[in-house]
C-alpha cells in the first residue's frame, strides 16, 4: 500500500506531507485548494509524463516522494517488486518500505529515483503497476472506448480468458509470420531466382579452382624459393661440400677435398690415442660435434633432393597463384575468406527455394496456421461471451445499490468489423474474420438507464453521474481479480448527489475492506464513510496561494463535513447534520 507521500513545489502546494493507512482515506478541501495536485503527484510517481507547467511559480522544481509498503501484498506482487529492485540496484529502506521519488524542473526535464538509485521513469511505472491504480475523470472517458471495455471483460474472466488469449496471440503471430513470408516470396521470386543464379555461379567458380585453406600464403613462400632456386642450390651444395669434403656442383675441382667431418674425425682419433686424461676427456664432446655435423649434412642432402628439378615448376605455381587471385578479387581478401563465403553461400542456398512446390507448401502452412487461429479465436470468443453475461449481471446488481436500481448493463461480444485497428483479414472455410491482436471480438458495454429502455452504448446513453457509478460498480466487481493493493479515485462521484452519493460511499467502504482506497471527493456523504479523513487547506499569503495536507480529528471532521454541507460549518444545524451523517455512515459500515 501507499504509506506516505511528500510534495514540494507542485501547483499551489509549497510543502505538504500526508500519511496513509489501510481502509478508506478521503481527501477534501475547497475548490482550488490543490486536491488534484495530490492525484497529479501519484501520476508522477506512476511514471506519467512530466509537465513543467505544474511546477509552482517561483520554484526551481517540483519534487514528489512516495513510500510504499509490500507487507500485505501477495507473494506474486512481492516477487515482481523484488525483481525490479534487483535489476535496478535499488534497495528497501530499513523498515522494508520502498521510496520512490520524481523531480520535474521548470525546463521540463524529469528525473526519477527508486530505493536510492537513479532510474528511468519507466521503472517507477513498473513499481507502481502492481501496487497502485489511479482512476481520474479521464478514466471514466476511457471506459467508453471498446478496447478498455474488452480489457475489463478479460480481467473479469481471469485465468481462463487469459490462457486462451495467450494461445490465440501465439498462433496469430505464427500465422502472420507465415503469411508475410509467403507474400514476400511470391513478390520477390524473380529477385530470389537471380540471387540463386549468382550464388551458384560463385560456388561453381570456387569449386573449379578448389582452393585449400592457407594455400595462397604457401604459394607465396614457394614462389619466393623458386625465384632464388640457383642461389639456394649453390649455397646448400657448398655447405654440404664443406662438411663432407669434395667439390660442390659447379665448384673448382682443384679445391681442397677435405671436409669438416674428416677433420673432426682426425681430431677425435688423435685425442683418443693420447694417454692424458684431460685430453681424452674431450673425446665425447668431439663425438657430439661429429653427430651434429652428420645430421646437418643429412638435412642438406634432403633439402637438395626436395628442390624442384623441373624448370617449369615456377610457371605452374604462378599460374595457380593467378587463379587464386581471381577468387580473392571477387569474394574475399584471402583464400580463407573465399572458403567462408562459399560456406555462407551454401547455407543461404539451402534456405532459398523458389520452386512451385516450395510456394505450395508454404501456402498450405499458411492455411493450417489460419485454421488454428480460427479455432483459438472461436474458443476465446466463446469464453468471452460466457463471462460477458456474468459481468453484465454482476455490474447490474452493483448499480442497484448505487441508486440505479432500474438500470441494466449488458456486455455484448460481436465480431470485429473490417478495417478495425490492428486487425488482419482471415478467411477460413469461406468465413471471413478480422483477427486483431486481442482476438476477433469487439466488446461493448450497453446501458439501459431504466426498465423498458433500450440498451445503448454507454458513450451515448450514460450521463456523467451514471458513467461514474458504472465505473465504480465495475471496479467493485473487478476487485477480486484486481492485483493492485491501492486504488485512487479522483472525484468518481462527479455529477452525483443525494441517495446515490450515500451508496457510492457505502460501496467505496466495502471496497476498502480488501484494498487500500484513496478518494478525492466533494461530497460529504462519501467523506463520512472514511477511516481516515485528510483535508487540503488553502492559505492566501503575500507570496501567493499555498496549500497543505493535514489529518482531521473526529471533531475536525464534523466541522469539515458541515462546511461541505453547503458551507454550514459555523452553524449548530450544520454540525448536527454532519454528526448525523457520520453516525449513519458508521452504522452502515458495521452492516
Amino acid at each position: 500500500m501507499l504509506a506516505e507521500i511528500r510534495i514540494d513545489g507542485l501547483g499551489v502546494i509549497s510543502k505538504a506531507a500526508a500519511q496513509f493507512h489501510e481502509g478508506l482515506t478521503v481527501l477534501t478541501g475547497e475548490t482550488g485548494a490543490g486536491k488534484t495536485m495530490v492525484v497529479t503527484s501519484l501520476h508522477l510517481l506512476s511514471g506519467a509524463r512530466a509537465d513543467a507547467g505544474r511546477v509552482r511559480l517561483g520554484a526551481d522544481r517540483a519534487v514528489v516522494e512516495g513510500r510504499f509498503s509490500t507487507a500485505n501484498a501477495s507473494a506474486r506482487v512481492v516477487s515482481e517488486v523484488d525483481r525490479l529492485l534487483e535489476s535496478t540496484g535499488a534497495e528497501r529502506d530499513e523498515d522494508g518500505t520502498i521510496i520512490a521519488l520524481r523531480t520535474v524542473g521548470t525546463d521540463g526535464r524529469s528525473r526519477a529515483h527508486l530505493g536510492g538509485r537513479s532510474v528511468p521513469a519507466g521503472a517507477l511505472s513498473e513499481l507502481t503497476g502492481p501496487l497502485l491504480t489511479v482512476h481520474g475523470q479521464n478514466d471514466q472517458l476511457r471506459l467508453q472506448r471498446p478496447d478498455q471495455q474488452r480489457q475489463a471483460l478479460d480481467e473479469f474472466g481471469g485465468a481462463p480468458i487469459g490462457s486462451l488469449l495467450d494461445k490465440y496471440r501465439s498462433l496469430r503471430a505464427e500465422w502472420i509470420e507465415a503469411r508475410d513470408e509467403l507474400a514476400e516470396r511470391t513478390r520477390s521470386s524473380r529477385e530470389l531466382a537471380q540471387e540463386v543464379d549468382r550464388l551458384e555461379f560463385g560456388l561453381n567458380e570456387i569449386d573449379a579452382v578448389a582452393p585449400q585453406p592457407g594455400e595462397d600464403l604457401a604459394i607465396v613462400a614457394d614462389v619466393r624459393r623458386l625465384s632464388d632456386l640457383d642461389s639456394l642450390r649453390s649455397a646448400a651444395a657448398e655447405a654440404q661440400a664443406a662438411l663432407l669434403g669434395g667439390a660442390a656442383d659447379g665448384a673448382d675441382d682443384s679445391a681442397d677435398g677435405v671436409g669438416a667431418l674428416d677433420l673432426l674425425g682426425d681430431a677425435r682419433a688423435r685425442i683418443e690415442s693420447s694417454d692424458d686424461p684431460t685430453l681424452t676427456a674431450l673425446g665425447p664432446r668431439l663425438a657430439e660435434a661429429i653427430a651434429v655435423v652428420t645430421d646437418v649434412s643429412s638435412d642438406l642432402t634432403g633439402y637438395l633432393a626436395d628442390l624442384p628439378s623441373d624448370p617449369g615448376a615456377l610457371d605452374t605455381l604462378l599460374n595457380r597463384q593467378a587463379e587464386l587471385k581471381t577468387l580473392t578479387r571477387k569474394y574475399a581478401a584471402d583464400v580463407d575468406g573465399v572458403l567462408a563465403w562459399a560456406d555462407q553461400a551454401r547455407e543461404r542456398l539451402s534456405k532459398i527455394d523458389v520452386s512451385a512446390e516450395a510456394l505450395a507448401a508454404l501456402a498450405a502452412r499458411v492455411d493450417d496456421c489460419a485454421a488454428a487461429v480460427a479455432v483459438a479465436a472461436g474458443a476465446l470468443s466463446q469464453a468471452r461471451t460466457k463471462y460477458a453475461v456474468k459481468l453484465g449481471k454482476a455490474v447490474t446488481t452493483e448499480l442497484g445499490g448505487l441508486a440505479m436500481g432500474k438500470a441494466r448493463l449488458e456486455v455484448t461480444v460481436q465480431p470485429l468489423v473490417a478495417g478495425a485497428q490492428d486487425s488482419a483479414p482471415l478467411t477460413v472455410d469461406g468465413r471471413e474474420l478480422h483477427a486483431g491482436s486481442a482476438g476477433v471480438d469487439e466488446v461493448e458495454f450497453r446501458l439501459a438507464a431504466h426498465s423498458g429502455a433500450q440498451a445503448l452504448p454507454i458513450s451515448k446513453s450514460a450521463s456523467g453521474g451514471e458513467l461514474s457509478r458504472v465505473m465504480l460498480a465495475l471496479e467493485v466487481v473487478l476487485a477480486g481479480a484486481e492485483s493492485s493493493a491501492t486504488m485512487v479515485f479522483d472525484e468518481v462521484d462527479a455529477g452525483v448527489g443525494g441517495r446515490a452519493a450515500v451508496e457510492i460511499g457505502r460501496r467505496l467502504a466495502r471496497l476498502a475492506r480488501t484494498h487500500q482506497v484513496i478518494v478525492v471527493t466533494h461530497l460529504p456523504q462519501v467523506a463520512a464513510f472514511a477511516d481516515t479523513h485528510l483535508v487540503v487547506d488553502k492559505v492566501d499569503g503575500r507570496k501567493g496561494a499555498d496549500s497543505g495536507v493535514r489529518t482531521l480529528t473526529d471533531d475536525e471532521r464534523v466541522v469539515e463535513l458541515a462546511r461541505m454541507l453547503a458551507g454550514l460549518d459555523n452553524t449548530q444545524t450544520g454540525r448536527a447534520h454532519a454528526e448525523e451523517l457520520l453516525a449513519t455512515a458508521k452504522a452502515a459500515r458495521v452492516e
